[in-house]
């Protein structure tokens, strides 16, 4: 017999995946360079590279955006 070879793995419940808000904190830290190496290992368990990608262009997107409208309300 074979045990789960060729079986996708089940994740156990302990294996939570993180939420939007838990992937926005991460990245957001990450921007301040703030994150610590246990929270680090702890979110990379956890998050998905697809979502984290997706909220770094977004959050850089703001950040630009944000820097303009800053920049045009001074020149005014």
């Amino acid at each position: 017999m074979m045990a789960d070879e060729g079986r996708p793995a089940v994740p156990t419940p302990s294996a939570r995946q993180a939420s939007l808000l838990d992937t926005v904190k991460a990245v957001a830290s990450s921007f301040f360079g703030v994150r610590g190496r246990s929270a680090h290992e702890q979110d990379m368990a956890k998050l998905n590279p697809i979502v984290v990608i997706g909220v770094g262009v977004a959050l850089a997107a703001v950040f630009v955006l944000t820097l303009i409208t800053i920049v045009r309300m001074v020149v005014r």
